[in-house]
């Protein structure tokens, strides 16, 4: 087919012109169908036989799309043409090729399609890396790092052809029930901010337009059960739920995913205060709005505010949606004809489509010369897992591994018998996410290898330079089993200098594992059978250490006593088997943190460090939500030795000024250690009522042996600003502590402090980050 591509003179064509100016030209010359193609993506290969990779896909999923027909008009996206089923990289780079010839040339202006793709834990690709999952990075506490990971992602989805990458996901956990923490980056907004937005940093810095998700408060929801509805009020979103947004938008993120829940029955699909007032005229937004896939549709099927397709396209239109994905429902054929009928504004769709041909225009697909060769198939090779991301995915997985507790067991001396037991120990399995390519779309096609190679713990441990002498019993899957599992895992673990429990869950998507979108808790007790399996293993005598790899924190209050160590590593990847190995070994000493926190009985009671006076212990209710494990803890073989925390300005902390501290910090050990800086900020009496704390910066110092650091902090009062009464963001003058310290309980230094000046109203523009320096010596 000939493309239209460079015969058409028109200024929209011209690179040289302003881009508002070009977008403006070809808007003017396009049909209503012509604009409206471009509002929605195309899913092609999608059907309902071959497992869900999206909430309610066997009921949207549609009958094949007429293609020739459908892009006579032209197109908006393509989603996911390597994302859907296992393809060789090259091969579908080549086919995302020619798929885009027949759209240039079917449409009167030849606009390509833009491409998207899931990049949560690397591009969701056949053969692509599996990156740790979101819990990694923000335990790392090395958002340096995690941008490194983001920009390695970019590149790869940029040399197959792929603009748009769904990711990262900026919820901030609220109810550890709930299936998709594994995604989240933990409980903290400071935390989930900073560190997504070092990834967004990342996957711009490549020319991948990075997506926010899911706004806002999808991590809300009631009971933490999946799309639920949400109960919660201005002053909680707007505090706890909107900053990482804010930080991720600074750091120049060009796109937003919707949530899919309803918060006090609006639906955030159809709230135009969310995704227009608030995105666009607060935020200063001027990217694209992308619906989360069949969000639209579902404001008809699921949330019923919608009487009709038409209806459910004219409400998100309204609202601020851009583009329909993942597959044309509402904004095709019934978004025409509710325009012609006078039932929705076509001054609405232009909205939108000035919002996509934008963007289209600044990733270069208006220009006359665009090709739709991807690197991949100009060179005619893509490897998209390389030494080089296998080595960021590495160092990532072990400097994200938590050492929660430890008698001395730990490092493991060479040459030990061990008993390698649990249904986490030897299968590949145990190291992903439910976004990671092979348990999203690989666990549907069997017939195919996984295209990666994914060591697990037990085959870790047994190649291991220490020369361990490793048994291997599964005791147990992660549900279900029978008692004759679980005795030889005993019988093994009796016979063994030391027995590793490598637990947790299986990640999956809609019901089809214990961690994952769609797979919510009812508790926070070990899936199945798995702490029967431990008792079984505390009764041998023989030290016990647990390897936990989750995608939640899980209660092991009964337990913890009695076990020689617990070492978390969440869903650490395709290099997380080696990683844990190094960390058992003494090879790397842990250093990661949590950035979730770990529950003591009562493990239907879920609760987060972020908590007002009376959401923690007091004498007026039998429930203890005291955590087993922090926020912010983590061990490492040696501690580093604090030598000074100090003010180094005033105690009158100017309501618009700075305050600036300063902690010391020394390695006295034999072996390399880190030390992660908290400075969490207490606001004895506010005008509204305040977490007891919360974390307002955090410093990563890696030690070598006999090494000494020095952190300083710079500290704005905007960091100290809340919601007031009448729901403005203040400063507010007072008497506040910096409370510095190694985790959220372990407080080494109380710095007070008071706001002096005028109460102050900021808004948007006001500070979000800290600023730190770090200053190394020989010690």
């Amino acid at each position: 087919m000939a493309s239209n591509v460079g015969t058409d003179p028109a200024p929209w064509r011209d690179p040289a012109l302003p881009r508002e100016d070009r977008v403006a030209d070809l808007l003017a010359r396009m049909t209503l169908e012509e604009k409206v193609a471009q509002l929605y993506g195309v899913w092609v290969g999608i059907d309902a036989t071959e497992g869900e990779v999206a909430p309610h896909q066997h009921e949207m999923a549609a009958a094949p799309v007429d293609w020739e027909a459908l892009i006579r008009t032209g197109l908006g996206q393509l989603t996911r043409p390597f994302g859907t089923a296992p393809v060789d990289p090259l091969l579908g780079a080549k086919g995302l090729a020619e798929s885009q010839r027949q759209i240039m040339a079917a449409g009167r202006f030849g606009i390509p399609a833009l491409v998207h793709e899931e990049c949560l834990t690397g591009l969701a690709a056949w053969t692509a890396t599996a990156f740790p999952s979101p819990l990694c990075w923000a335990a790392s506490f090395d958002p340096d790092l995690v941008e490194r990971m983001g920009a390695v992602i970019g590149q790869g989805m940029r040399r197959l052809g792929v603009h748009q990458g769904l990711a990262p996901v900026l919820d901030v956990v609220r109810d550890l029930r709930w299936g998709r923490v594994e995604e989240t980056m933990g409980e903290d907004p400071h935390l989930v901010g900073t560190i997504g937005s070092a990834y967004v940093r990342g996957l711009e810095s490549s020319g991948v337009v990075a997506t926010l998700k899911h706004f806002v408060g999808y991590s809300a929801s009631r009971a933490g059960r999946n799309l639920a509805p949400v109960s919660a009020g201005s002053r909680e979103i707007a505090d706890v739920l909107l900053p990482p947004f804010e930080m991720a938008l600074r750091a120049g993120a060009r796109s937003v995913m919707n949530s899919y829940t309803d918060v006090d029955g609006v639906p955030a699909a159809a709230d135009p205060r969310l995704l227009t007032d608030l995105l666009r005229e607060t935020y200063g937004f001027t990217g694209t709005v992308v619906a989360d896939y069949f969000s639209v549709a579902f404001l008809q099927t699921l949330h019923g505010v919608a009487g009709s397709p038409a209806e459910a396209a004219g409400l998100a239109l309204e609202a601020g949606i851009d583009v329909e994905l993942p597959t044309v429902a509402c904004y095709g054929e019934p978004l025409v004809a509710a325009v012609r009928s006078g039932a929705v504004e076509e001054a609405l769709v232009d909205r939108a489509l000035r919002r996509v041909l934008l963007q289209k225009c600044e990733l270069g697909l208006l220009d006359a010369d665009w090709s739709p060769d991807a690197p991949a198939v100009a060179e005619g090779h893509i490897e998209l897992d390389s030494a080089e991301s296998r080595a960021v995915a590495g160092e990532l997985a072990r400097r994200s591994v938590v050492l929660l507790a430890n008698d001395g067991t730990l490092p493991l001396r060479d040459g030990l018998r061990l008993a390698v037991v649990g249904p986490r120990a030897d299968t590949a399995q145990a190291m992903l996410g439910c976004y990671s390519f092979p348990m999203h779309v690989g666990v549907h096609h069997p017939e195919v290898a996984v295209g990666i190679d994914i060591p697990t713990v037990a085959a870790a441990l047994r190649e291991h330079p220490a020369a361990y002498d490793v048994v291997v019993a599964q005791g147990c899957p992660v549900v279900g089993g029978d008692d004759e599992g679980i005795a030889a895992a005993a019988r093994a673990a009796a016979e063994a200098d030391v027995c590793v429990a490598v637990l947790g869950d299986q990640a999956g998507l809609f019901g089809n594992g214990t961690s994952g979108e769609g797979c919510d808790a009812v508790d926070l007790r070990l899936p199945g059978r798995q702490e029967e399996l431990l008792e079984a293993l505390l009764a041998t005598g023989t030290p016990v250490v647990v390897v936990l790899l989750v995608g939640r924190p899980y209660e092991l209050s009964r337990q913890v006593d009695r076990l020689a160590a617990v070492v978390c590593g969440f869903f650490p990847g395709e290099e997380g088997g080696p990683a844990i190995a190094d960390v058992l070994s003494g090879r790397v000493s842990p250093s990661g943190r949590l950035p979730v926190s770990f529950p003591r009985a009562g493990s239907s009671q879920p609760a987060t460090y972020l908590a007002a006076p009376l959401g923690g212990r007091t004498d007026v209710s039998t429930v203890d939500p005291t955590p087993l494990f922090p926020f912010g803890h983590g061990l490492g073989y040696g501690a580093a030795t604090w030598t000074g925390v100090r003010a180094l300005s005033a105690p009158a902390w100017a309501t618009d000024g700075s305050a600036e501290i300063e902690v010391a910090v020394r390695n006295d050990t034999d072996r390399e250690l880190t030390e992660v800086v908290q400075v969490y900020l207490h606001d004895p009496v506010a005008e509204v009522v305040r977490p007891v704390q919360r974390l307002v910066a955090a410093q990563r110092v890696d030690l070598a042996p006999g090494a000494a650091a020095t952190v300083r902090f710079d500290l704005h009062a905007d960091l100290t600003s809340f919601p007031g009464r009448d729901g403005a963001r203040i400063v507010e003058p007072g008497d506040v502590e910096l409370r510095v310290g190694a985790s959220s309980a372990d407080v080494r230094q109380v710095l007070p402090f008071t706001l002096t000046g005028a109460r102050r109203t900021v808004g948007v523009d006001r500070r979000l980050h800290p600023e730190s320096t770090v200053v190394q010596s020989a010690g």
